[in-house]
């Protein structure tokens, strides 16, 4: 089997048994390069030698596939700072290659690994590799004469600890810590759109594996920036919104800008928001909460340029529907302020709109639900935590 048809087949079989992983593998820019002794990522693309991987069993391809997308969104070159180049490629191999095991990869024997850094962050091994080999050289050198002209101290441990690491055989599995695409006639700008989609394209294979409780093991440790900050509301709110901006993302046919240079995104055939929101009108919603859900409806009307928006007002029966297209003022009558009752809201929409992809439901969450979990995805918009027999709860905190 050639070393192209198994890339497609460890593709396969990383969709079926690691879904996450493989969406974000199948985005990599593959370079076969024969100055590569095996495989290496450089946090965009990944260098592999096709000799090596023609005679590689299938499973170290997934695993070289896997440990390229991981290095892909965990941002090393970014977060590397000042730190010692090479020192600085282990420790984020270390942090990938753990998680990976964790999820049932099997490691090749040059994988970098130890028990040691289970449940550490790349930065914290930084820390403890840095100080074992400076310690380490310190005590060799301990008797070398000083040198005739010496320098920064900090900066000499920094030199001797990279000279150090240099000294040991490399994993070809590692990254390098330049993110930058080799120079085969892309120009920065391109270059730079091209990581911007490839960002923009990994945060919402995040946010669907996320929402579907799919995601790895432990990949807390190897990308903390999606896990770590806190978001206004709104924020997530719109980015949730924007996936469905996009909802005809698909691989086939696959975007073809990039096809050329062996990168798969998906195509966009349409950046039509279609969506339905119902707004809780019911006793229990106070003025203030029903003009911030209004609000936030006419925000979301003037955010795209091209949507069609199902807007249905309801308590405990639905008390009315209007459907809005780009251009139109919103104009609504607020009626209602009896129970709540969400099971006719999604019945009307079975009967009266056509292939629902995602409903906002502006609500305080105090009311009957469905049982049966609905075809179309459902972000509940409360003002305070609830529990919800399906869908995701967006709180709108301060």
């Amino acid at each position: 089997m050639r070393h192209k048809e198994k890339i497609e087949k460890a593709k396969a079989k990383l969709m079926l048994e690691h879904p996450y992983i493989g969406a974000l593998a199948t985005a990599l820019r593959l370079d076969d390069n024969p100055q590569t002794l095996t495989f290496n990522s450089d946090g965009v693309s990944l260098k592999y030698n096709d000799e090596y991987f023609d005679e590689a069993p299938l499973d170290e391809i997934m695993f070289a596939l896997a440990n390229g997308a991981m290095h892909a969104v965990l941002k090393h070159s970014e977060r590397s700072g000042e730190r010692v180049g090479r020192i600085w490629q282990a420790a984020t191999d270390i942090t990938v290659n753990t998680m990976l095991l964790k999820n049932g990869f099997t490691l090749p024997p040059y994988a970098y690994y130890d028990t040691r850094f289970d449940g550490m962050y790349a930065e914290e091994i930084y820390d403890i590799l840095t100080e074992e080999m400076i310690y380490n050289d310190t005590l060799n050198e301990a008797d070398a004469p000083p040198p005739d002209d010496p320098s920064d101290p900090k900066e000499n441990a920094k030199s001797s600890a990279t000279d150090h690491m240099q000294t040991q055989e490399p994993s070809s599995s590692q990254p390098t810590t330049s993110a930058q695409l080799p120079d085969d006639g892309i120009d920065a700008e391109e270059i730079e759109a091209l990581r911007q989609e490839i960002t923009e394209h990994f945060e919402q294979i995040f946010q669907k594996f996320n929402r579907q409780g799919e995601l790895p093991q432990g990949l807390e440790m190897v990308i903390p920036h999606y896990f770590s900050h806190k978001i206004h509301w709104q924020e997530l709110l719109y980015r949730y919104i924007a996936e469905f901006a996009k909802n005809t993302y698909s691989f086939i046919p696959p975007n073809m800008k990039y096809l050329y240079r062996g990168i798969y995104l998906p195509s966009l055939s349409s950046d039509l928001l279609r969506i339905v929101i119902a707004v809780d009108t019911s006793g229990s919603v106070d003025e203030s909460l029903l003009g911030t859900f209004l609000g936030e409806v006419e925000s979301i009307m003037q955010s795209y340029g091209n949507y069609e928006i199902d807007l249905i007002t309801a308590d405990a029966k639905v008390q009315a529907h209007r459907t809005y297209l780009p251009g139109e003022r919103l104009d609504y009558t607020v009626s209602g302020g009896g129970g709540t009752d969400f099971r006719p809201t999604f019945a009307y929409i079975d009967a009266e709109i056509s292939y629902p992809t995602l409903l906002l439901y502006f609500t305080d969450g105090m009311g009957t639900f469905p049982e049966v979990e609905p075809s179309f995805d459902v972000m509940w918009v409360m003002p305070e935590v609830k529990e919800v027999p399906f869908g995701e709860v967006l709180v709108l905190d301060e």
